[in-house]
This record gives C-alpha cells, sequence and structure tokens, in this order.
C-alpha cells in the first residue's frame, strides 16, 4: 500500500479552489509534497484537500471556471450502488468548480445533490449538516467557508463509509471525483495551453494508486459494469499520464486525456444500464 503521493495535481479528487492568483505569480512547485498541505487519508494513503492543491493551478492565471460548469441536473439515486458513488464523487468535484465560478444558485443546486446521494449510500447524516451549511453560505456568498464545507463533506463520507465496512464504495467515490476533475483541468489546459499547466497531469504514482483500488476491487463491487468501464478508461489514461516526463505531455495529448474522461463522466451520470 502506498503511505504517501507526491502529485502535481489531485481533483479528488477533485478535486478546487483557492483566491485567483495573477498570471505574474511565481512558478508552482515541481511536486505537490503532501505533507505540506491539509490531507485526508483513505486506507492509510494520504490524499490532498481539493482547495488547497487547486491553488497550483490558480497560480497559473484565472482559468474560466464557468465554463466548466456545464448544464444544471438534478441527479436521482439508483439500484446500482457504484454508480451512486462515483456519481457522488462528480457532484463534489462540481461543487469545487461552481466555488470557484461564484454561482452561489449551482452550488446550492450541488449541495442538495450530495445529500440525495448520499442518503442513498446510506451516509446522510454524515453530509446533512454539511449540505445546510454549503446553502446558506452560498446564500452569503461566502466562497472561503463553502470551500471548507466541501472539503469537509469529502471527508465525512468517506469515514462514514469505512465505518461502514464500505471502503471499497469510498474509492469508488474518489475515483468519480478523480475523473471529473481531471476532465475540468484539462480542459482548462486546452483554453491557454503551455507546459506549466500540462504538467499538472503528471500524476503516475496516483494513477497507479487508483489501478490497485479498481484491480483488488472485491466481487460485490466487480460486477457492476460501471466499474470495469472505469478502469477500463483507467488504463487507457495510464500510457498518456505516465510519460517519460512532465514534457511529454503535449497539446494532443491534453486532448486525449480530456476525450477520455469526458466520456467517462457521462457514463457515470447516466442512468445505469
Amino acid at each position: 500500500m502506498l503511505e504517501t503521493i507526491a502529485v502535481r495535481f489531485s481533483v479528488f479528487l477533485f478535486p478546487f479552489l483557492a483566491a485567483s492568483i495573477c498570471v505574474a505569480a511565481p512558478k508552482p512547485p515541481q511536486q505537490i509534497d503532501l505533507s505540506q498541505f491539509p490531507a485526508d487519508t483513505i486506507e492509510n494513503v494520504v490524499v490532498p484537500v481539493p482547495s488547497e492543491i487547486f491553488a497550483v493551478l490558480d497560480k497559473l492565471g484565472n482559468p474560466n471556471w464557468r465554463t466548466e460548469l456545464g448544464p444544471k441536473n438534478t441527479y436521482a439515486a439508483t439500484a446500482d450502488r457504484a454508480q451512486i458513488a462515483l456519481l457522488l464523487g462528480t457532484v463534489i468535484a462540481d461543487g469545487f468548480v461552481a466555488v470557484e465560478a461564484e454561482d452561489s444558485e449551482r452550488v446550492k443546486e450541488i449541495g442538495r445533490n450530495v445529500l440525495t446521494l448520499a442518503e442513498a449510500i446510506n451516509v446522510r447524516k454524515s453530509v446533512v449538516s454539511r449540505s445546510n451549511s454549503i446553502i446558506e453560505k452560498a446564500d452569503r456568498r461566502e466562497w472561503n467557508a463553502v470551500r471548507r464545507e466541501f472539503d469537509g463533506a469529502l471527508h465525512d463520507v468517506n469515514q462514514a463509509m469505512v465505518e461502514l465496512n464500505d471502503g471499497q464504495l469510498a474509492q469508488l467515490v474518489s475515483l468519480g471525483g478523480w475523473l471529473r476533475g481531471t476532465e475540468a483541468l484539462t480542459s482548462i489546459v486546452q483554453q491557454k495551453y503551455s507546459r506549466d499547466r500540462a504538467e499538472l497531469l503528471y500524476q503516475p504514482l496516483l494513477l497507479d494508486y487508483f489501478s490497485q483500488q479498481l484491480a483488488e476491487m472485491g466481487s460485490r463491487l466487480r460486477r457492476y459494469r460501471l466499474v470495469g468501464e472505469v478502469e477500463e478508461a483507467v488504463g487507457r489514461m495510464g500510457p498518456l499520464i505516465k510519460k517519460s516526463s512532465s514534457n511529454d505531455i503535449t497539446p494532443e495529448t491534453v486532448a486525449e486525456i480530456n476525450a477520455i474522461t469526458a466520456k467517462m463522466v457521462q457514463r457515470i451520470r447516466a442512468k445505469a444500464g
């Protein structure tokens, strides 16, 4: 089991967001040392808090996050627990995007969606106060506070799942957030490609970790077709993200990663087949 992961970007993560910093800001570090950031732990693996990680992206300019929000959606629970977990991850990632875009109505909508999906996998109690707080603080446009609530919701959901012996389901929440966050990141990078921006995608250790978790999924979750599709997508991304160096992530590579993640997020958000 990996004990620490040094990554250039993690969405679970989606992951988002700190105050925007002008283009003239110092170049971001070559790697993100997780020991220097507030972090969560999932099965002994350190995962950086999303709001801290996205500060690195903001140092590269002021992305147009509103273009990344997509259409409004209200998600209903399905009988497919794997899909619900993956979907919950994408919705929490959407929350960070909406906060960065400072769209209070979308933030409130997402807060309600988080509550609905959390209830469907029996962790509603862990996020109900967070969801209510997200809605209240979004009304007051207290964006830093909303970011902290989304960070907290992510932690609370995972802790509740572990307590219910659903640690592998928690991994699917992480994967859903990472896929949606990577989709948003690649889209932002495509808007204004630079080597500095593209190198945020160079995260081979994180990808190895997710690949390992998928390979070790129990039969109860592997019976869901969507889990197999996510595993295949992660496998296709491997050769693209795990280049010989971050300098090899070209505009074409960014576009290909974006296409894979966008298709997978769309599949997660479709009705279970």
